[in-house]
């Protein structure tokens, strides 16, 4: 597969992970009402994800990519250390696994931020996370040269089903409306 696309993959996953991830925590900790307890728990979740998903991503790429060189080793009755497939495969699991980690955190920071900058909250951030899974969608469409609506569609409304279950069962949890 193209370096560009698993790239792009591991942006949109990292991206959807986070947004949601974070959104989740957010709709929890906004039974509280507290505004800075809602950012702190917000934010070091958004920071243990993004390195969770950034170690994930180096221990399974690399996994996968040193399989691939070890079959290409067998063949030739050689190593491949020290040579440019060897450090284009190190590359191309660093550039992968700081995707996966770095889309993780800038996603995360989307449902945080209008807790940060707006009076209003809960909404918003709700309202700003569907509309960056929307983005996400066209994003992945373009990516992969399929229909864009049909991402755009599919990820909002993966990414609004998963808010919704998560608002509802808070609500039953704790007897009150956290909007």
């Amino acid at each position: 597969m193209d370096l560009k696309i698993e790239n792009g993959i591991h942006i949109i996953l990292g991206s959807f992970v986070g947004i949601l991830t974070v959104q989740g925590v957010i709709i929890g900790a906004s039974v509280f009402g507290d505004t800075s307890f809602i950012i702190n728990v917000a934010l070091g979740g958004a920071v243990a994800l993004a390195l969770a998903n950034c170690a994930g991503s180096y221990v399974t790429r690399s996994a996968k990519e040193y399989d691939k060189l070890s079959r290409l080793e067998k063949p030739l009755l050689r190593s491949l250390d020290n040579t440019k497939i060897k450090k284009l495969t190190e590359k191309n699991v660093l550039v992968c696994s700081l995707a996966m980690g770095g889309a993780s955190f800038i996603g995360s920071l989307i449902p945080i931020l209008p807790f940060i900058l707006l009076e209003t909250r809960l909404g918003v951030s709700i309202g700003s996370s569907i509309t960056a899974l929307a983005l996400l969608g066209i994003y992945s469409g373009k990516l992969l040269k399929q229909n864009i609506l049909f991402h755009l569609i599919r990820m909002a409304g993966l990414g609004g089903v998963i808010i919704l279950v998560i608002y509802i069962i808070f609500q039953i949890i704790t007897g009150q409306s956290i909007m």
